[in-house]
Formats: C-alpha cells, sequence, structure tokens
C-alpha cells in the first residue's frame, strides 16, 4: 500500500466546494440568525414580545384580536 495522499481531481473539489456553498452554509446561517433571535427573545421583557408579535401580525394582514 502506498503511502502518498490522493489528490482530489478537479471535479471532485469542485463538487465539494458547491455543497458548502449550496446546502452548508445556508444552514449555518439559518441556525445563526435562528440562535440570536432566540438570544434576543431571552433577554427581552414580556411586553415588547408581545407588541413586536402584535405589530408583525398586523403588518401581515393578520388579525389579532
Amino acid at each position: 500500500m502506498s503511502s502518498t495522499p490522493v489528490l482530489l481531481d478537479n471535479a471532485q473539489t469542485q463538487a465539494r466546494s458547491e455543497v458548502l456553498k449550496d446546502k452548508i452554509l445556508p444552514a449555518m446561517l439559518a441556525g445563526m440568525l435562528g440562535l440570536s433571535l432566540l438570544y434576543a427573545a431571552g433577554f427581552a421583557e414580556t411586553a415588547q414580545l408581545h407588541n413586536a408579535a402584535h405589530d408583525g401580525r398586523h403588518s401581515a394582514s393578520f388579525p389579532c384580536h
């Protein structure tokens, strides 16, 4: 058995970069956004969260009362 490393050809390298670009990066960004929203909601007061949800429902044309 040879101990020399096997070099990836250009197609394999490009396929790996496409997986990173198309799947992993958006998933990481969505996870970071979700964690930051949870972090912000954890330190917000209850009235502020209610008002934000209330305003969001009105801006999306959903009735809330």
